[in-house]
C-alpha cells in the first residue's frame, strides 16, 4: 500500500500536478500543524498549562491569526501580486501591516497556531507553534528575502530597515 502511494505521488508529480512545494505551502502547513497539535493533545497531553475557561481565550487569538493572513492574501489579489512562498516576488508590497513588519501573513498564522495551543491547554501541542516558527524563520523567510533583494535591489534593502 506504501510503495503504490510512492508510486501514484511519483506520476502525480510528472505531470506537475503535484510538487513537493505544494506540501509547503504556509496555509497547508498551518491546517497540517493545527490537526497534529489536535492529535498531540489527544493522544499525549502531558500536563494541562492553561485550564478551562481561560483556554478559551486562544479562541481571539485564531480568529485575529487568521484575519491577518487572510486579510494580507486579498490584499495581494488586489495588487495582483504573487503570493506563492516559492514564486517570484511580483511587486514590493508595503500596505497594511507590511508597512510594520515584512512578514504578517507568517505572523497571522504563527498567532493562530498559538491560539489553538491556548484551546488545547495542554503541553504537546506548543511542538506546532514552534515547528510554525521555525519553518518560517529558517526555510520560508530567508527565500523569500533573497528572492525579494535580487528582483528590487536598494529598494527592498531600504525597505528592510
Amino acid at each position: 500500500m506504501f510503495f503504490r502511494g510512492l508510486k501514484i505521488l511519483r506520476e502525480l508529480n510528472r505531470r506537475k500536478a503535484f510538487s513537493m512545494k505544494k506540501l509547503l505551502l504556509p496555509p497547508f502547513v498551518w491546517f497540517v500543524s493545527a490537526v497534529a497539535m489536535l492529535l498531540l493533545h489527544l493522544t499525549i497531553p502531558i500536563d494541562t498549562w492553561l485550564p478551562q475557561p481561560y483556554s478559551f481565550l486562544g479562541s481571539v487569538a485564531i480568529v485575529t491569526g487568521l484575519g491577518i493572513a487572510s486579510w494580507h492574501s486579498r490584499l495581494f489579489r488586489q495588487l495582483s501580486t504573487n503570493i506563492d512562498t516559492f514564486g517570484t516576488p511580483g511587486q514590493l508590497t508595503t500596505e497594511g501591516l507590511f508597512s510594520r513588519t515584512r512578514n504578517p501573513m507568517y505572523l497571522g498564522f504563527l498567532m493562530a497556531l498559538v491560539g489553538v495551543a491556548f484551546v488545547l491547554g495542554t503541553v504537546s501541542p506548543l511542538v506546532g507553534p514552534a515547528a510554525f516558527f521555525g519553518l518560517a524563520q529558517y526555510v520560508y523567510i530567508p527565500f523569500e528575502e533573497r528572492a525579494m533583494a535580487l528582483k528590487f535591489g536598494e529598494k527592498y534593502l531600504e525597505y528592510q530597515r
